[in-house]
Formats: C-alpha cells, structure tokens, sequence
C-alpha cells in the first residue's frame, strides 16, 4: 500500500458499545496493526438529543480491556483533534457552503408538515415519496427560486437544510474489498440533508471531512452503511478529494431467527451484549468482564464472526489474529452468533491459564464465603476441577465438596446404596485407617487390592465411596479428592453416609 493505513473506529455516545460495534472496531484494529497503521477513534457526538453521559467513556474503558485501545482518540496523540465531532462543529458549513458554490448542494426551505403531506399524498396514490430528481425542481428550494429571494430568506433566519444534489442517470460501479464491485443507480437515490437548520452537519457530511481530514485510507464499517455508499463516494468526487478504499462487513445475526442481533437477544436467551457493566433507568445489565470471560478469549470468538483464515484453526493470540487477518477472507454472509461457542473459547482459554493465576481469582469468591484455604492447596484443587470449568465462576459448584461435608446426598446417586453397601463401608474405614503414606496413588493401590483380595466388584464400592465423600456421583479422580480432604474427614464422611443412608 502506497500511502499510511489509516482506520477508524467511530462510534456515538448513545449508550453501551455493543458486541457487534466491538467486531467492528476489532477488524480495524487488526488491518491497522497488518498493515503497520493507525488505528484511530472518533467519537460521533453531533446527535445531541441521543448523547448519553458516559457512553463515551465506557466504549473507551471497553477497547482497553478487550487489549484493542485506539492510537489516536480523544485526550490521546491528537494528531488531527478534536477527535470530537461536536468539538469540530465549526470545520463542516465551509464544506457545505463550497458544495452549493459548485453546483452539488442547494438550499431547502420546505417545511417539515409540507413534507409530510407530500409524503402522505404520494403514498395514497400507490407511490414511494423520495426527496429527488423527480420532484426537487417544483419544490421550496434555492433551485425553484432565485439566489437574491435564497439569500433574503436565509438573512431573515428562515429555517433550511442543505441538500446533497444528486447527480440523474448514472450508473456507479464501487469497489469492495469484501463484496467486490457493487452497481448504484443514482436516480434512484434521494438529496440527502448534509447540514440541518440547527447549524449541526449531519452524519453523512460530518463523515466524509472527517474521514478526508483526518486522512482516512480505508472505511471499514457495518453492512447497514453499505445504502450510504454510494452518497459518500459522490461526496469525494463533489470535493475533488480521493475516496478512501471501502470493506463493508457481515451483520452479526440473531442465535435463533433471522435479522440482526440485538441487546433484547442477549436479555432473553441469557448471554452478554456488552463487553463491560451497563446500567440504566432499566437496571444493569452485565457486560463478558464481569460474568467472567477473558478478554482475549472474546476476542478471539469476534475474530471468527465472519472471518477466518482458510484452515481449521480456531484459537489465536491476538498477535496471530494481525498476522493472518485479510479482509479479503470475510465472509459477505451474516454470522451468526453462536452462545455456547461463545462458552466454548471461553473454556480454552481458561485451560491456557495458569493454576495460580485461576487460584488467585477462585480465592475472592472463598473469602465471601468466608472460607481460608492454604495457596498451595488452592492450586491443586483448581488443577484438578478447572477442566470441568468454563468459568472461574463455576469453581465452587464443581468443587465445595473439596470445602464443605455434603449436607445431601444426590437421589439418583443414593440407588447405588445396595444392602451390602452398609458393611463395605466399615470395612473401608478399617482399610483407610491402617493407611500412613496417604497419598492419591499409594490410597488407590490399597483400595483396589483389597477389593481384589476380597473379590469385590469395583461399582460396589467406587460409587458409594464417592456418593459418601462428594454427595453426588461428580468430580475428578476420587483417590484425588481423598488425598486432598484428608484420612480423618475422609472417614468422617463415610460414617455420616453410613448413618444418614
């Protein structure tokens, strides 16, 4: 690539980032590393009726977690700040005034209720009211009247818009990166508002200056943006400014259904559509941090929404995610979002983290407990439960047994307590109580060779055993879990067995 890469993340404070922006903003961030550019965020604030305090924030303490934190944003290396659109309300009625100097934009005056009875007259006759070629010329704009009686009306502080003036009977052939060349007609597109009557440009001019000033090389954005295309690229063209290379992506689609997914998807089928902790006038909603995701592992699974690399390989650092990323292998196709996949990368990276590292958190929730356990001990119980886990948050309920005696015993496992069950048991303890070396091999060896010696069949007494120790037929090796609790609240278990069952 001839000139620097640089993309933008541009998001607007009207609430929290959701998954699909952070997908968004995640491919950015790995072209812009690929390529050894700038990953750069805009915040979109210039709707002030939808800004929401402290979405800007968040989205910022989100990218920081997740590891993707832009090179340049608002407060940090402001090379071409402000980095806020509000903040650069005066840059954009220059712009709109050179596109009425040359011939691409005009004044509108019409009201907003002339509008609508135009919309709801053409509607009854069966037609789309478009804001066009096909009716511009018979409406209240500076096209239909005269530059002196235009200028008049707006020295009088007349409300008007300024229209894109879009160009009749061409046909545009735009490139792609993901889609490859797409065909617009441009009679069939409307004169878009580019600057409103409140003095505040609207997305679409606000965005092009932006992207040009702030020397934009690629737009990588949502499929939703693709009907803007076209406009933005006659907008280039109308300022004799070169267009920066397009990639619009995959819409991230519903688990069950069809259409986009949505935070109401994530509320009802009960995973997360935040990266951090929301709340609102409506309660709080929990974001992948704080129900337990690692934020590599999030990554990771947004990687291959829509993307892959063309093997069968699925887990990736993220410096392998900028090594192999190409924007040229996503998919045109949605993706759909996939819950339990979702848990599933979670599980492999919880596997790749250390076993004090995962004491280290499992330690907070014992301590709300109110139980102290031994750091060394910890570790050892987190080795042997957290294959089971794809949370740190599921280490108690696969693991209180290791903490507590059972207060129950699990029904369908309490059919295993057969007649001879009651003696086995006895004569278990005498076995576990002549043990000195107890150890989870030597403890084994001894079981087993007793029940050999005595013919005993294995399910006679592994499961009882177990029942008697855990409460339920669950855990990882019994002779492990014995080691771990100890000869005394071993035997202590199976006597409370013996008397409750």
């Amino acid at each position: 690539m001839s000139k620097q890469v640089r993309v933008r993340f541009a998001p607007s404070p009207t609430g929290a980032l959701h998954i699909g922006g952070v997908r968004t903003a995640l491919f950015n961030y790995l072209f812009a590393k690929k390529h050894n550019g700038i990953f750069y965020l805009r915040v979109e604030d210039t709707d002030q009726n939808r800004f929401v305090a402290g979405a800007e924030k968040y989205i910022l303490d989100s990218l920081e977690w997740l590891g993707i934190s832009p090179d340049e944003t608002v407060g940090k290396n402001e090379k071409f700040g402000p980095y806020r659109q509000s903040e650069r309300k005066y840059l954009y009625k220059q712009y709109a005034d050179k596109l009425i100097a040359s011939g691409n934009a005009y004044y509108a005056f019409d009201t907003a209720e002339s509008l609508d009875n135009l919309r709801k007259t053409t509607e009854a006759a069966g037609n789309t009211f478009i804001y066009n070629h096909t009716v511009r010329e018979r409406l209240d704009n500076s096209i239909t009247i005269s530059a002196e009686e235009t200028q008049k009306r707006i020295a009088s502080g007349e409300d008007f818009v300024i229209r894109f003036k879009t160009p009749v009977g061409e046909t545009l052939h735009l490139q792609d990166i993901i889609r490859g060349d797409i065909k617009f007609e441009t009679s069939l597109l409307d004169d878009k508002v580019l600057f409103k009557s409140d003095g505040m440009p609207t997305y679409h001019l606000a965005n092009i200056v932006d992207d040009h000033l702030m020397e934009t090389s690629h737009v990588i954005r949502g499929e939703e943006w693709l009907p803007s295309m076209p406009l933005h690229v006659l907008l280039y063209r109308s300022f004799g400014w070169e267009a920066p290379e397009f990639a619009h992506l995959p819409l991230i689609l519903k688990p069950v259904g069809n259409g986009k997914l949505s935070k109401r998807d994530g509320e009802k089928l009960g995973f997360p559509v935040f990266p951090l902790e929301w709340t609102t006038n409506e309660g709080t909603q929990l974001g992948y941090k704080e129900l337990g995701f690692f934020p590599e592992a999030v990554i990771n699974f947004l990687a291959m929404l829509g993307w892959n690399d063309g093997t069968e390989q699925e887990i990736f650092s993220l410096e392998e995610l900028v090594e192999k990323f190409d924007l040229k292998r996503v998919n045109k196709a949605g993706a759909k979002f996939d819950p339990e996949k979702n848990k599933w990368f979670n599980h492999q990276y919880l596997q790749k983290q250390s076993n004090e590292s995962l004491a280290n958190n499992f330690i907070t929730i014992l301590l709300k407990k109110n139980l102290s356990v031994e750091k060394d001990k910890l570790v050892k119980i987190v080795s042997l439960i957290k294959e089971r886990a794809n949370f740190v948050s599921e280490f108690w309920d696969l693991s209180d047994y290791f903490f507590e005696t059972p207060k129950s015993y699990d029904e369908k496992a309490v059919k295993n307590w057969k007649e001879d069950t009651l003696e086995l048991m006895k004569q278990l303890i005498v076995v576990l109580n002549l043990i000195e070396d107890f150890t989870s091999l030597n403890i084994e060896t001894i079981v087993k060779n007793w029940m050999t010696e005595n013919e005993i069949g294995m399910g006679k007494v592994m499961q009882p055993f177990r029942l008697s120790l855990v409460g339920a037929l669950k855990g990882p090796h019994l002779f492990d879990i014995v080691e771990m609790i100890g000869k005394e609240e071993s035997i202590k278990r199976i006597e409370k067995a013996i008397a409750t069952l």
